[in-house]
C-alpha cells in the first residue's frame, strides 16, 4: 500500500515538522508515504466570497495537476464520512482488497477545498464536525493511519 497525503501549504512550526518526521517513520514499517505539497494563495483580510473562491480555484488546480487517474483520492472535508478507527482500519483493508494500492488524502488550504476537487474525490472523510488547522491536520491524518495498520496486523495500540 502506498499513501500520499497531498496537501495545501508548507508546515511553518517545527513541532508540526517533528510530529509528522514521527508518524513518517513508524508508518515506514507498513507503507510507503509521501508528503506532497502544493502554494497556498494569500488570503488578503477581508477577502470577498468571490476572492476566497478563486483562491480556492487556483490552489484546487494546483491539486488537480497532483493526480492521476489510477490514485485512488480522499479528500478531507468536513462534510465526509465519519469512521471511528476500527472501522477507518477495516476501510483500509477494503481499499488494499479492491486493488486501491495508492491512496491519495487530500487536504486542502485555510479556506478549504475547491468544488472540483471534491468532485475528483473518491470519497470524502471527516475527521470531525471542528474546524483544524491544516498543519495539525496532518498530524492527526498520519497518527490514524498509523493506527489503522496497527489495528490491521493486530499490534496493540492505545484506546
Amino acid at each position: 500500500m502506498q499513501y500520499t497525503i497531498l496537501c495545501v501549504g508548507k508546515i511553518k512550526e517545527r513541532f508540526y515538522s517533528e510530529a509528522i518526521a514521527e508518524y513518517r517513520k513508524r508508518l515506514s514499517r507498513y507503507a510507503k508515504t509521501s508528503i506532497i505539497e502544493v502554494a497556498d494563495e494569500k488570503t488578503p483580510d477581508r477577502a470577498s466570497l468571490l476572492e476566497e473562491e478563486q483562491i480556492r480555484k487556483k490552489e484546487g488546480d494546483r491539486i488537480l495537476a497532483k493526480l492521476k487517474d489510477s490514485m485512488y483520492v480522499v479528500a478531507l472535508d468536513i462534510r465526509g464520512k465519519e469512521y471511528d478507527s476500527e472501522s477507518f482500519a477495516k476501510h483500509i483493508s477494503d481499499c488494499m482488497l479492491q486493488g486501491k494500492s495508492h491512496v491519495v488524502f487530500v487536504i486542502g488550504g485555510s479556506l478549504g477545498l475547491h468544488s472540483s476537487v471534491l468532485e475528483r474525490a473518491d470519497e470524502r472523510l471527516s475527521f470531525s464536525h471542528f474546524t483544524f488547522p491544516h498543519q495539525l491536520m496532518r498530524v492527526i491524518l498520519l497518527e490514524q493511519i498509523y493506527r489503522a495498520n496497527r489495528i490491521l496486523n493486530h499490534e496493540p495500540y492505545h484506546k
